[in-house]
């Protein structure tokens, strides 16, 4: 085996060992199918991974024949499976490997005092025994043997060192230090590294890997913090997946040593811009979702709602982002529109949607806006073309909603109190109706007077959610003359009483044409 060389000089590799399918699968509640795991297989050798642990193939038939079928199918990538130290577990790895390109075994053994107490009931020496053995057998399968020692980080640190000596001269080509609990921090991991490295005898003669937990939320930091002091191995899960808080996430190792080149010069052969794609893609199969403020790839990873923030990156990109949406296949960033947004954001967005307004216009809207934004949680495109073209529809009309405010429920009357400007007079009136939509149709009609029929009322969300704005279309017809009128608005009567006065001031409209004619 080539020397690891442990002083960082230009770009050092890091190799991206990903357990999701082994350690990833034992979220409780995230088992995968034989199918789902050869297609995140394919995946993952698409994306450079350089070995893929790709089950535990003692535990059942099953994982033993997802780890022969990735073993016989992958051929861009180490295939590995997990064996505890007795001889059958590795016994079963070695048959399930047989096929591979490249193959590993994982074996591992505790080495803290109270795993071997409570869980091995075994004493040191005979520890260290099967630590050998353990090895040694695994060889007979494959040259490339990584060995752990569960629990590393709360064992004692010249029997850890015993027991990795043992492993080293029995064959071991990757030494694997986890944070089996993620008790460690930063510091104390990096040390730790560092430390059993410059102690060890031929430790330059093997790969040193890093697997940390995120019980403490440093599974990150501590495996940066490995890499930093020696280790070339980062043990890593898609979306952190893992037992109780899961591991160290792959996609924030791979970022975290792409974007920080310039402290930690190392690099990574994964291909970043399918990071996005492989998190869908587990979150998928497994059920569990990504947190929208998840790192890399969480929804909100390229978004920007604040004014501040929006009016920074139209000016500069990398005012707020560290990164390009592009690099990890996210396809652009987002600018959030809320009640945080500026008007440099909403003149932004408007032009993107192929609206451009005068000065006045745009404060106006802008103005709508805001008290949209006010009542609903989310804005979405749709919302601002309606509430936009809904303006449009407004301007210079001869009657004008100023108030409304309507009584429903199973108790009846329904009634609608309605206030309406009127040739620029204000005009109040109070109706009662066969439901709450009639009521308000009825209180315009005491205001503006008509006989023009009512062909058609209809309603529609612009978006998802109970706070969608409702859309209404209103069709009114007089004498041969038809108009119809739209509005949009969070409360379907106000875009209800809207969309009819739209209408009635576009049939007024119809009515002096036709007289000029």
């Amino acid at each position: 085996m080539t020397s690891q060389t442990h002083q960082t000089s230009a770009k050092e590799r890091v190799l991206i060992f990903d357990t999701t399918m082994r350690d990833g699968e034992q979220s409780p509640g995230a088992s995968m199918t034989i199918r789902e795991k050869l297609e995140l297989a394919e995946l993952l050798q698409e994306m450079k991974v350089d070995i893929c642990e790709a089950g535990f193939a003692a535990s059942s038939e099953g994982d033993f024949q997802c780890v022969s079928q990735i073993a016989e199918l992958m051929k861009d990538m180490t295939i590995c499976s997990l064996a505890r130290s007795t001889l059958t577990d590795i016994d079963r790895a070695g048959e399930a490997v047989k096929k591979a390109k490249s193959s590993r075994i994982h074996t591992f053994i505790s080495t803290s005092p109270v795993h071997m107490k409570h869980k091995l009931r075994m004493g040191e020496n005979a520890v260290l025994e099967a630590v050998g053995a353990s090895v040694t057998h695994s060889r007979k399968y494959t040259g490339d043997v990584e060995w752990s020692a569960e629990d590393a980080t709360r064992s004692d640190f010249d029997f850890l060192c015993k027991a990795i000596d043992i492993a080293i001269r029995s064959g071991a080509t990757v030494i694997n230090i986890p944070d089996t609990v993620g008790y460690s921090h930063p510091a104390e991991y990096g040390g730790l590294i560092r430390r059993l490295i410059e102690t060890i005898p031929d430790s330059d003669k093997v790969i040193w890997s890093t697997h940390c937990h995120n019980d403490l939320g440093l599974a990150v930091a501590n495996s940066l913090a490995g890499v930093i002091n020696g280790a070339r191995q980062i043990e890593c899960a898609v979306n952190g997946m893992g037992e109780r808080a899961g591991n160290a996430a792959l996609e924030e190792c791979v970022m975290a040593l792409k974007v920080r080149g310039d402290s930690m010069p190392y690099e990574t052969g994964v291909v970043t811009q399918k990071l996005s794609r492989a998190s869908k893609m587990v979150s998928s199969i497994t059920g569990f979702p990504v947190q929208y403020n998840k790192a890399i790839v969480g929804k909100n990873a390229f978004a920007h709602e604040s004014g501040i923030h929006q009016d920074g990156m139209l000016k500069h990109r990398e005012t707020y982002e560290i990164m390009t949406p592009e690099d990890v296949g996210v396809p652009s960033t987002s600018l959030i529109l809320g009640k945080l947004s500026g008007r440099n954001a909403f003149r932004d967005k408007l032009e993107s949607l192929g609206y451009v307004l005068d000065q006045p216009a745009l404060n106006d809207a802008f103005k709508r806006f805001k008290d949209l934004a006010d009542k609903k949680k989310h804005v979405f495109d749709e919302d601002i073309v309606a509430l936009v073209d809904d303006q449009r529809a407004g301007d210079k009309e001869r009657i004008a909603l100023k108030r409304l405010k309507v009584v429903a429920g199973t108790d009846g009357p329904q009634t609608a109190e309605i206030e309406l400007v009127i040739d620029g007079e204000l005009q109040a009136a109070q109706s009662a109706g066969n439901g709450p939509v009639d009521a308000v149709f009825n209180a315009i009609r005491a205001l503006a007077p008509h006989d023009a029929v009512l062909e058609l009322y209809q309603v529609s969300a612009v978006t998802e959610g109970t706070d969608a704005q409702a859309t209404v279309s209103v069709r009114l017809a007089d004498q041969g003359l038809v108009a119809t009128g739209k509005a949009s608005d969070p409360d379907t009567l106000v875009a209800s009483a809207r969309a009819y006065v739209h209408a009635l001031n576009k049939l007024e409209v119809r009515r002096q044409k036709a007289k000029a004619a």
